[in-house]
């Protein structure tokens, strides 16, 4: 899971993963400032955990380091750059957020440290092997390409309107975002409207790609995940994940996922666009997500998502969890 940035404006380069590729620039072994950067980096991961003991702590990172005396450099080449790369939101948005929710999240991955990071691993196959692995087990009928319209709680259950049908069910399970669950809902709670509701979203437009000039100039700065930062991409998250790297690919050309780079990817190298929504993680968030228990499992709906926790797969699995054990609950007592 390597990490590289590339600054348009300063030109700087580097990547994370060992002395070699981190001064891929020659030039920065005379840069003070960047030395400035490594400074910060092992006084954040030294200081920053103190965060994790004070449960009140509402500072958002800006103030955070802010009150800490941050670099710039440090701020907008390193931190912001791998916040970006996480969550996929722009510098103004990522500031926003709690600096106790950055930190918790970088202490439960083994990121506060400058060495012995755990390995991360990929599903062999991508993340389609989740739905075969659940449709080999699944005794249901499943249907595709059939968006629910809405949604409507009755008194022993719930009717779903698809494809212009009313179906009727014992329950319902929301595994989307919570704004989709939300206009689904044909008479949502007031809880429902505050929590769901409380929670904004972002948009990410995608490019799978082989345009590699998205990539650092020196090859030895390549890495997973590149980070393309500058004051003119302020407003956005212009990252590019190199899929070969990523997922250890072994392909004639270099396969690349790009957010936010339509401008710089050539039209005639790309393969596929999407547009993708992704949860902006303040202090609003965070306390929607304390409330969960109020909305999931009432009126025979049950809630479950990455926007639960830290917005990755492992986060939507764990609620999942949490909703098989409050159904298993539920069931106990029928």
């Amino acid at each position: 899971m390597s990490f590289s940035v590339t600054n348009s404006d300063s030109g700087l380069e580097y990547n994370a993963t060992n002395l070699n590729k981190l001064f891929c620039q020659r030039r920065n072994l005379f840069n003070p400032r960047f030395y400035q950067m490594l400074s910060d980096l092992v006084r954040f991961y030294r200081q920053a955990p103190a965060l994790l003991t004070e449960q009140d702590n509402q500072e958002t990172l800006e103030q955070y380091l802010k009150k800490h005396h941050y670099s710039d450099i440090f701020i907008n080449d390193h931190l912001l750059p791998m916040a970006c790369a996480l969550w996929s939101g722009p510098s103004a948005s990522l500031m926003t957020m709690p600096a106790r929710f950055l930190v918790a999240f970088m202490a439960n991955h083994k990121m506060l440290s400058i060495a012995g990071r755990p390995q991360w691993r990929v599903v062999k196959g991508g993340s389609r092997r989740y739905v075969e692995k659940l449709l080999e087990k699944l005794p249901a009928n499943v249907l595709t390409s059939s968006p629910v319209q809405y949604i409507n709680r009755v008194y022993n259950g719930v009717s779903l309107r698809v494809a212009g049908e009313q179906l009727a069910f014992d329950a319902v399970v929301l595994a989307c975002h919570s704004h989709q669950a939300l206009g689904m809902l044909s008479e949502p709670s007031q809880a429902e409207l505050e929590v769901l509701g409380g929670i904004a979203y972002q948009d990410n437009h995608m490019q799978l790609h082989a345009d590699e000039t998205v990539l650092p100039v020196d090859h030895k700065a390549w890495a997973s995940w590149n980070v393309h930062v500058g004051k003119a991409l302020s407003q956005h998250c212009t990252v590019s994940y190199h899929m070969n790297t990523l997922q250890g690919l072994n392909a004639p050309v270099e396969f690349i996922v790009s957010l936010n780079s339509a401008e710089r990817v050539d039209p005639d190298k790309v393969f596929l666009e999407r547009h993708y929504s992704h949860p902006v993680f303040n202090e609003k968030t965070i306390q929607s997500q304390q409330r969960w228990g109020e909305i999931s499992g009432q009126q025979h709906t049950y809630f479950c998502g990455a926007y639960w926790g830290w917005g990755f797969h492992e986060d939507g699995v764990t609620s999942a969890l949490n909703v098989v054990e409050q159904v298993a609950e539920r069931a106990s007592h029928a």
